[in-house]
């Protein structure tokens, strides 16, 4: 374990940003984070997982503390579930693709989101009709302030659309060590209602799909419609689908009949962000090395070169667009440092 002055974040997020920590440091096991905490607790901190959700506007001053927590273990089993623990460090992608390995069921929608286990509830990642909280069985830990553990329930962890304690309330209170899952073993509950899922599976030999299949048809999917963070720095979805109630969504869809929407509780419906920033006209937009992605207009990408405060202007003239056309204001979904 080595920690180590002024290094470049760019490496570290997936926007491709560069930004410098005064202090850096990765850890894999749990007494190094405790022993990095005690020594330097008096720098501000920054926890940071996968790096595929934060945009970097400014260099990081303090400590940037790389959750890095390995290991995937089966804590539990019945004839139809299986509970398993995942590490925080863990690769999300990798960690679903083990779990379709076992034939363990519940998180194959969610094959190819970008980032690492621990941050899977924190925003309560969610896929092709399926979120993290639907199959969330509890997670540890790390309390910063007592450098105790504690054990968080679906309950405890107030889950929402894109959203947890962990982002509102407890923000910058806990490190997450671990997640644990409850997964079918058998008799899975396949989400293959979503039209691209179901196109996709028509493409393939079987008429009864697996969840390989069904990882299969995502991974495809999200490929189609979205860059490579490999080659084009983005974080994947830049901003939530709003939630308008009855009166709004009516005035907008006599305006707009092609309106992209999804019921979303009573009188309420979820609007597609990306439909209303291509109907705006952004779609493929680009100033600089800053743009809008010319296949998915939800996904702000970094061409090369930008800085994070030209994604984050370009982000504020999209939202300040979109509230002008429709009367709707977007929320990013990425966090902005």
């Amino acid at each position: 374990m080595e920690v180590f002055n002024s290094r470049s974040l760019k490496p570290y997020s997936t926007f491709g940003i560069e930004a410098k920590a005064g202090l850096f440091v990765e850890c894999n096991k749990l007494w190094q984070i405790l022993q990095v905490l005690e020594q330097f607790n008096r720098e501000p901190l920054l926890i940071l997982g996968g790096g595929s959700n934060i945009l970097f506007t400014k260099d990081v001053e303090g400590l940037v503390l790389k959750n890095e927590l390995p290991g995937i273990t089966a804590e539990a089993e019945s004839d139809d579930f299986m509970l398993v623990k995942a590490g925080a460090g863990e690769n999300w992608h990798q960690f679903v693709r083990y779990c379709i390995q076992q034939n363990w069921g519940g998180i194959e929608n969610l094959s190819l989101i970008p980032g690492n286990v621990g941050a899977a509830p924190m925003q309560n990642i969610g896929a092709y009709g399926v979120e993290i909280k639907d199959n969330f069985y509890s997670l540890e830990a790390l309390d910063l302030k007592t450098g105790n553990l504690r054990t968080f329930s679906a309950a405890d962890c107030k889950f929402a659309y894109r959203e947890s304690v962990f982002k509102r309330d407890l923000k910058n209170r806990y490190l997450i060590t671990s997640v644990c899952f409850r997964l079918s073993r058998k008799n899975h509950q396949l989400h293959t209602e979503y039209g691209a899922i179901r196109d996709e599976l028509k493409q393939g030999t079987t008429n009864l799909p697996d969840l390989l299949a069904i990882s299969d048809a995502v991974i495809r999917i999200r490929q189609s419609k979205l860059p490579d963070p490999a080659k084009i720095g983005n974080a994947g979805s830049f901003f939530k689908n709003p939630v308008v109630e009855q009166k709004q969504y009516e005035q907008i869809l006599e305006q707009y009949p092609d309106l992209v929407s999804y019921p979303a509780g009573e009188q309420k419906h979820k609007l597609a962000a990306g439909w209303l920033i291509e109907k705006a006209g952004w779609k493929g937009y680009r100033k600089g090395d800053a743009g809008v992605h010319a296949r998915q207009a939800l996904v702000l990408v970094n061409y090369g070169n930008a800085s994070g405060k030209e994604i984050l202007q370009l982000s504020q003239d999209i939202i300040s667009d979109i509230q002008q056309k429709f009367g709707v204001i977007l929320e990013r979904e990425v966090n902005i440092y």
